[in-house]
């Protein structure tokens, strides 16, 4: 990829339409009771985050778009990602729609979502190896979304020490092996660019945060032995 200050003056979404003030209300609306896992600090942070970061590595206004949406169906109340889907698509277009659509995991034709923690993640990050599963578009808003959660992640565990992990519905082993994996599959089909280097780095931050090692994390989610206890 080609690096040079001429490039950087042409990267980027340009000025941002009055789209982009609609679905941020309605991300915000959407998304307004639903809080950071074991915090106070409302949902929406992550997901103006995610936008900026989308926005900060040259992403167009749908990518924009689709990374303050990106939770919406999977955080859908049950039955209701279908009709959540086809609204994003109706105001949104089917660019977002698809993008959204792509950046959720465990749904099924009909845009319900289900399955354990690793019923949903295993075909996730098959996927994200797969132009045909996963477009291009949608690989900026997920690389988007794990640097954000990565880097919150490592700063909480350097915080609050290995207890962090019990807020979340999989074991540090299974989170390690979800992030390198996306971290991989995201280098694979974008290489050389600036948010997967990022997300490298991020996920680099993560695993020391977690005094793992990276070449200790297989490519295979490791059965882990607390899984029994862990809900979804």
């Amino acid at each position: 990829m080609t690096t040079t200050l001429e490039t950087r003056r042409e990267t980027g979404s340009g000025p941002l339409s009055a789209r982009f003030d609609e679905a941020f209300a309605y991300a915000s609306r959407h998304h307004r009771q639903q809080l950071r896992k074991g915090a106070r600090v409302p949902y929406v942070s992550h997901l103006m985050s995610v936008s900026a970061l989308v926005l900060e590595h040259g992403g167009s206004e749908d990518q924009a778009i689709a990374a303050l949406l990106h939770d919406a169906v999977e955080d859908a109340p049950a039955g209701q990602g279908p009709a959540v889907l086809q609204e994003i698509r109706t105001r949104f277009g089917d660019t977002v729609a698809a993008i959204v659509e792509a950046c959720s995991d465990g749904l099924d034709d009909e845009g319900n979502r289900s399955g354990t923690w690793p019923e949903r993640k295993r075909p996730y990050v098959a996927g994200l190896r797969d132009p045909r599963k996963k477009p291009d578009e949608a690989l900026l808003v997920t690389a988007a979304d794990k640097i954000h959660n990565g880097r919150c992640i490592a700063a909480d565990l350097r915080t609050y020490g290995p207890a962090f992990w019990g807020t979340f519905n999989a074991c540090a082993h299974e989170l390690l092996w979800y992030y390198a994996s996306v971290d991989a599959a995201i280098a694979a089909r974008l290489p050389g660019t600036t948010v997967a280097d990022a997300l490298h780095r991020a996920v680099d931050e993560l695993v020391a945060a977690a005094g793992a090692d990276r070449a200790a994390i297989g490519e295979a989610l490791p059965a882990c032995a607390c899984r029994d206890g862990i809900s979804r």
